[in-house]
């Protein structure tokens, strides 16, 4: 299979999404753990920060990752015709 220019467009800019998306969540789950003593120096509500962030805000950041992804693949789909019909 040939790809176009097209198709390559699309993959690079879906590898770059994931990739972004990736970094994020990296950050959030294993820096975040890193840095958990420094963290709690800080509070958020008077809840440690390091807390805070494993017990609510990581989740938060999980599912804007997945609406952040849905929305600009969706996006994308249609931009570059690949769109499933409804």
């Amino acid at each position: 299979m040939h790809l176009t220019d097209r198709h390559r467009a699309y993959w690079r800019t879906t590898l770059r999404l994931t990739l972004a998306l990736l970094a994020v969540w990296f950050l959030v789950t294993f820096v975040s753990a890193y840095f958990a003593v420094a963290l709690n120096e800080y509070s958020f509500l008077g809840i440690p920060f390091a807390f805070y962030i494993f017990a609510q805000g990581a989740l938060i950041v999980f599912i804007a990752i997945i609406a952040i992804y849905v929305r600009t693949m969706n996006r994308l789909d249609r931009e570059y015709g690949v769109a499933e019909r409804r």
